[in-house]
């Protein structure tokens, strides 16, 4: 497998950055202001779609900071009347 040094990963990031500053910059008025338009379009969606994502951020944040829901959850379903060769399959017993 071939790996790339962070040297060479910056120096292909930097190329690619001049490369589409120089695409941006061959473009007319009419073009520059269409793809603003559009760009302005899907970052209103992207905020949107953070702000409607942000309570599961938040549950799932607080799901790995308390340890105590996994063991409730772990002695709920331990307790479930499923026959023993399931539980101990599935490390309950």
């Amino acid at each position: 497998m071939d790996s790339q040094t962070a040297k060479d990963k910056n120096g292909i990031i930097s190329k690619a950055n001049i490369n589409l500053q120089d695409l941006w910059s061959n473009l007319s008025e009419k073009q520059q202001s269409i793809l603003k338009k559009i760009w302005s379009i899907l970052t209103y969606k992207w905020q949107w779609q953070i702000i409607l994502n942000a309570p599961f951020l938040l549950i799932w944040a607080l799901d790995q900071t308390i340890p105590a829901v996994h063991t409730f959850d772990m002695q709920l379903i331990s307790s479930l009347p499923i026959p023993t060769i399931i539980k101990t399959y599935l490390g309950f017993s």
